[in-house]
């Protein structure tokens, strides 16, 4: 899988907490199969390198149970009930600065224990989604 990273800072809540946002963008057809769990594991070293408390993702409701069953061989915790708001891209009159979007939120711990990911459910990206 082809998967793209950023180590930025987000806001959770009222707490700015650095994380690696981690989005996938597509899957070679020799990789077909061993999902989003391959990537991660593969990935894992990277982040543990950048020093990131937490890998952090949002996914489109549509794939709940895609990704919680790469929860089953990850450490990772999928929250429901999550706003994240983004810079848009591309400064635009006719749209607003920002987006808004209700989405499932992936936080993979890293450095950090899950119980240090701050309880709130507006995130902002401070820019653009990756």
């Amino acid at each position: 899988a082809h998967m793209g990273l950023l180590r930025r800072f987000i806001k959770v809540g009222e707490v700015d907490l650095l994380v690696a946002e981690l989005e996938l963008y597509g899957v070679r057809p020799d990789l077909e199969g061993l999902e989003i769990s391959h990537s991660l594991r593969v990935m894992h070293p990277v982040l543990q390198q950048l020093r990131v408390p937490f890998g952090f993702g949002a996914v489109r409701h549509a794939l709940q149970r895609h990704v919680e069953r790469f929860g089953r061989h990850f450490p990772a915790t999928v929250l429901s009930g999550m706003r994240v708001r983004s810079t848009l891209p591309d400064a635009r009159l006719d749209l607003p600065p920002t987006r808004m979007e209700d989405v499932l939120v992936v936080v993979l711990p890293v450095g950090s224990a899950m119980s240090d990911w701050p309880t709130a459910t507006l995130i902002d990206r401070n820019g653009p989604e990756l």
